[in-house]
């Protein structure tokens, strides 16, 4: 996919937030969230904290979202509030943030330098949309109430507490329903999966 493929499919993503389709901002958040964790562990190093710190981005991000005008890249805009979440993070900690931050284009380079050298970027590429696809389509398929457990967890970043609370059921129920929707989505992502493993394979 070329990059203003990449930035155009990321904008109509980004409308379809705007618009209440929560479930376009998961893909967001599957999409971007390796690089995100990777580009926090440049300030923090314990692996946890990283994780949690760049959750807190993703809901930052997703309570701003209706400010992106698409001026920028999207994932200008979520390096930035990575940064700053990480950057504050320590403060908050008591810990001195760097002095330098690392710069969007130190990593766009990066990133770019990984996909040259990977001979089957077209191939991952295609993977990468049908996952995402077959995601979308997995959380829509979901009832109403395992479909709105998983969404405020995974999107919203609500605690199974305050899940509890929104939906008026007991913490028990919560994690069964976001057991349940992280079950179905897995089956539906299994083919694709064992395809990915047995591709590579036969790449050895």
């Amino acid at each position: 996919m070329a990059e203003s493929d990449t930035e155009h499919l990321d904008h109509d993503l980004v409308r379809r937030v705007q618009q209440g389709d929560t479930a376009a901002f998961d893909l967001l958040v599957r999409k971007y969230q390796h690089r995100i964790a990777a580009l926090i562990g440049r300030y923090i190093r314990d692996w946890s904290e990283c994780q949690d710190v760049a959750q807190d981005t993703f809901i930052r991000a997703y309570r701003a979202i209706g400010s992106f005008r698409g001026d920028a890249q999207f994932y200008t805009w979520l390096h930035r509030i990575a940064v700053n979440t990480a950057k504050n993070h320590l403060v908050a900690s008591n810990r001195r943030p760097p002095t330098d931050d690392v710069e969007i284009e130190d990593a766009e380079h990066f990133d770019s330098a990984i996909r040259l050298r990977d001979n089957d970027t077209p191939e991952r590429e295609l993977m990468r949309q049908q996952l995402e696809q077959t995601v979308m389509r997995a959380v829509e398929a979901l009832p109403d109430e395992l479909r709105t457990a998983i969404t405020l967890r995974e999107v919203e970043g609500l605690s199974y507490e305050e899940i509890a609370q929104r939906m008026d059921c007991p913490i028990g129920t919560v994690r069964s329903r976001i057991f349940r929707a992280r079950e179905a989505i897995d089956v539906e992502l299994a083919p694709l999966m064992d395809n990915e493993t047995a591709s590579r394979r036969a790449v050895r």
